[in-house]
């Protein structure tokens, strides 16, 4: 997950901070998305209590990124009242999946999985020069700190390893939420093609890199071309995030 604010020169970046952090009416300015409009899922409590759950696994270092930590959250919540597991590929230190699962109240859903997928170490050495070329030294090996952050969730499924390899791991055999951040359009795109026929009607896949630019731009591509032939659309977000929704 990197910043858009985080493409731009640096005295552009300053700019735009001081002039609109202290602007009159200004409600959210973060993550390279600037909004006077409201915001009030950030004095939520609920919400509140989730993202600081995801923040204290340290995912984001000293980056805020809550508006995409509630976009997930909400297409999470709209899965929690459909059939099905839910499934993130691309977990890292778990940040995002320990606010959706508070936000949700996944203890409670007893009966239904959350599946985790990663290497939990970086790259496979077959997509180092396919990846976004930023991310490359991003990670590190974390798999015990995620096993850590998830140990008390008796319903949550860690599966390590590379995509799509690892997909048959997952048992589900519908899927009401699908989060794909692996910066890396192949591994995405197979990961999709896969949950395609499982997620139920009304589900929603969160891409966390679709609107970002640079190299980036193959996973808007490739989603893109998923979209057209899927006969559905990507829904873009001034996050960088792009939903689509399961017709």
């Amino acid at each position: 997950m990197r910043s858009l604010l985080q493409i731009l020169p640096r005295k552009v970046q300053r700019a735009i901070h001081e002039q609109y952090t202290h602007a009159k009416g200004c409600s959210y300015n973060r993550d390279g998305l600037i909004t006077f409009h409201h915001s009030d899922f950030l004095s939520d409590p609920l919400f509140q209590e989730a993202y600081r759950l995801g923040k204290a696994t340290r995912s984001w270092g000293s980056a805020d990124i809550e508006w995409r930590v509630y976009v997930a959250c909400w297409a999470a919540r709209k899965g929690r009242a459909l059939e099905g597991d839910f499934v993130e590929c691309g977990v890292n230190k778990g940040g995002l999946s320990r606010a959706v699962m508070h936000y949700i109240d996944l203890r409670s859903l007893s009966e239904r999985r959350f599946y985790l997928l990663d290497t939990f170490c970086g790259f496979p050495e077959e997509y180092v020069r396919l990846a976004a070329q930023s991310q490359l030294h991003s990670y590190r090996e974390c798999y015990r700190e995620v096993q850590e952050t998830f140990r008390e969730f008796a319903n949550v499924r860690i599966i390590r390893g590379k995509v799509p390899e690892t997909l048959p791991r997952v048992a589900a055999e519908k899927v009401c939420y699908l989060s794909l951040d692996m910066n890396c359009a192949e591994p995405e795109i197979a990961a999709a093609e896969f949950f395609w026929p499982r997620l139920v009607s009304g589900a929603v896949i969160v891409l966390d890199d679709y609107g970002y630019s640079d190299d980036y731009l193959r996973q808007k591509q490739a989603f893109d071309e998923f979209a057209r032939k899927k006969a559905v659309q990507v829904l873009l977000l001034p996050t960088g995030q792009g939903l689509i929704f399961k017709p």
